[in-house]
């Protein structure tokens, strides 16, 4: 039987492995039980630094396309080779960053599990009692729970699909190692493009996903103003 570590486990060799400039902030918010506003503001300030990551990443790749263009412009075998380091070094720091992601998201699909278990036996609990209002905000909690739980599992199986594009990519990439003539470097160059493409795709889902984390700080807003109303 596969024996999977504890959430406290896993975070804690997430940051290790990261390094102090990646997510260190998640080993603490993660693990800890908190209001739907504190998940909703956590994962604001998260996708905005994936928005500055992806952006960076672009950026770079743009850079890498336009120096192994003018490189085999003046034909510089010296050049293409500087680009392949390059471009190795990116793909090997997306791995190790995309394996790290990887963990959390499921990290967030087993706390958006809990949350819905829970929310669930609010919901029965408060049928039980007759309490017409608690079930209506328990439901409310229930199909806000699920919805999360399958935007954490459309995030995993979109981030799995593009990275076993890149890995497929950095293999074909060492496979042309050392080798400059102008097939190889075509065959470098589209690889390029695609990668740029894949960076672009996820700099959209990441700025997305900042509007709908500000759409649900807005909706949580309304939702405690109406329980303030109610309550007086």
């Amino acid at each position: 039987m596969v024996r999977h570590p504890s959430p406290g486990a896993l975070v804690a060799s997430l940051v290790v492995a990261a390094g102090p400039s990646l997510h260190v902030a998640l080993a603490s918010t993660l693990l800890a039980p908190s209001p739907a506003w504190a998940d909703d503001r956590r994962e604001l300030r998260q996708d905005r630094r994936a928005v500055g990551d992806d952006a960076r990443d672009v950026a770079k790749l743009e850079e890498l396309l336009g120096a192994l263009d003018a490189a085999q412009g003046r034909r510089d075998r010296a050049a293409i080779l500087r680009v392949d380091t390059e471009v190795e070094r990116e793909l090997a720091a997306e791995a190790r960053e995309a394996r790290m992601e990887a963990a959390l998201d499921r990290l967030a699909l087993r706390r958006d599990q809990r949350e819905l278990t829970a929310d669930r036996r609010e919901r029965e609990e408060a049928v039980r009692q007759g309490d017409h209002a608690a079930v209506r905000a328990a439901s409310v909690a229930v199909r806000d729970d699920r919805l999360d739980r399958r935007e954490a599992q459309r995030d995993l199986r979109r981030e799995r699909a593009a990275q076993a594009r890149r890995d497929a990519i950095a293999s074909g990439w060492a496979r042309l190692r050392g080798r400059t003539g102008p097939a190889e470097v075509a065959e470098r160059r589209g690889w390029l493009v695609e990668l740029l493409g894949l960076a672009r795709a996820e700099l959209r889902g990441d700025r997305q996903e900042i509007r709908e984390d500000r759409r649900e700080l807005r909706e949580e807003g309304r939702g405690e103003q109406r329980e303030g109303h109610e309550g007086r």
